[in-house]
């Protein structure tokens, strides 16, 4: 059982190929995903063939990073409606409290309150997003769960802060026939009130009720490349119809499998950066670094897994 399957045409060796997308070229920044796009603004990406190449990019990469994008918060609420509809406002955040922008679409990936200060090390929505990392998945605790995750750096500390990337699709690919078989059709059960408590944050009565959790199947094939891929997340509490403690050794197993280091990309952060993953294919992580000293300031935006509108 989850047994690696060593074929050489996933294994992509040159670093060097690109591939032409309308004006713009994605580098490859691993054998197997994850690709950096040439200087492209996307503030100034409006039509309808420059979106869609974006979308063909994020179908074959999965994470795509573009640097030196200084978007505002409108404008980056803005591009993200633009790119890919309707956006996740039902955060674990929003749950706890309001979050400074008055835009709970807008997610608060930092560690600083309502005045602009660090958070201290008692902070209620530290504890909180201290969970952010474990490997997990955006939205997979709401139906419909997040497809797009967009991550904007605007403040960066003068320390490494990265963010782990793994390849969903790579994995279920490095799975051999017998495992690949046994999990076909199973559902999981996702919940961020899960993931929290795992680590000994609890949220309260009310909180939990805005927090239901969802169903979702285990391995869902990708509209857009036809691939299959493993659908995991630290949100993911047990499989449906089995005995929970055999249901999350399974998913142990899954995740454990799917985070070899041949399936990871790291990324090291740099102002203005902006990247975009496809949480349907993707698993990612923060790591940890000193938080309670140094500022660390970025904002996301997740689409929704809906149709797109016709204008898009």
């Amino acid at each position: 059982m989850l047994a690696l399957l060593l074929s050489s045409t996933k294994i992509v060796l040159s670093f060097s190929w690109k591939v032409a997308l309308m004006t713009f070229t994605i580098t490859p920044l691993t054998p197997v995903f994850a690709g950096e796009v040439s200087a492209i603004d996307l503030r100034r990406i409006h039509d309808r063939d420059s979106l869609e190449a974006i979308r063909a990019g994020m179908d074959r990469y999965a994470v795509l990073v573009f640097r030196n994008q200084k978007f505002t918060d409108a404008e980056q609420l803005d591009f993200a409606q633009r790119f890919d509809g309707t956006l996740h406002a039902r955060t674990s955040s929003s749950a706890i409290g309001n979050n400074r922008f008055g835009n709970e679409a807008l997610a608060d990936v930092s560690n600083v309150d309502k005045d602009g200060k660090i958070r201290d090390a008692n902070n209620r929505m530290r504890a909180s997003s201290v969970a952010n990392r474990l490997w997990h998945t955006d939205a997979s605790f709401v139906d419909p769960p997040g497809r797009y995750s967009m991550l904007s750096a605007r403040v960066v500390p003068p320390v490494r802060a990265d963010t782990e990337f793994a390849d969903m699709r790579a994995a279920y690919d490095a799975l051999d026939e017998e495992t690949r078989a046994s999990i076909e059709g199973l559902r999981v059960f996702h919940s961020i009130v899960y993931s929290r408590h795992v680590l000994g944050f609890d949220f309260n009565e009310d909180e939990q009720s805005k927090l239901k959790g969802a169903v979702h199947p285990l391995v869902r094939t990708i509209p857009g490349s036809g691939r299959r891929a493993l659908y995991l997340a630290s949100h993911a509490a047990h499989v449906v119809d089995w005995q929970v403690p055999e249901g999350r050794l399974l998913l142990r197993d899954l995740t454990d499998h799917a985070t070899q280091s041949q399936f990871v990309y790291r990324h090291v952060w740099q102002p203005h950066d902006f990247v975009i993953w496809d949480n349907r294919c993707t698993m990612h992580r923060a790591r940890p670094f000193d938080d309670k000293t140094h500022r660390r300031e970025l904002r996301r935006t997740t689409p929704l897994d809906l149709p797109l509108p016709a204008s898009a």
